[in-house]
């Protein structure tokens, strides 16, 4: 098995709903995002997926993220706005253009971060 990652970043802002402590206050974040793509096998290039093409494709997601308040966009408005969720967002939305794709890590900072995979 093959995998590549690549990272990404985005500052935001949320609020967590139904949460009793500091964070149910609206505060921000510079996230960190990990997305891993794994295949069996290479491409003709040897690749397992050009890293441009990637790199494209998240920057897409997290230019609808970037210097948002995450609470006012349509599914964080349904969903809480949580690091799990966060990253079980950016992959469902990934996954629509790579279907190769492995994994989405979310880091709010240098210490703690989520993960999501299917």
């Amino acid at each position: 098995m093959y995998s590549i990652k690549i990272e990404g970043v985005f500052s935001s802002a949320h609020n967590l709903r139904g949460y009793k402590g500091k964070c149910e206050a609206l505060h921000g974040h510079n996230w960190r995002i990990e997305v891993v793509v794994s295949s069996d096998e290479l491409d003709k290039a040897g690749m397992v997926m050009d890293f441009k093409y990637l790199k494209m494709q998240l920057n897409k997601v997290l230019d609808k993220l970037d210097h948002k308040y995450l609470n006012s966009i349509a599914y964080f408005k349904k969903v809480n706005p949580t690091s799990e969720n966060i990253a079980q967002y950016i992959y469902a939305t990934l996954k629509k253009k790579i279907a190769a794709i492995k994994s989405v890590t979310v880091w709010e900072n240098s210490t703690s971060s989520a993960n999501y995979e299917e």
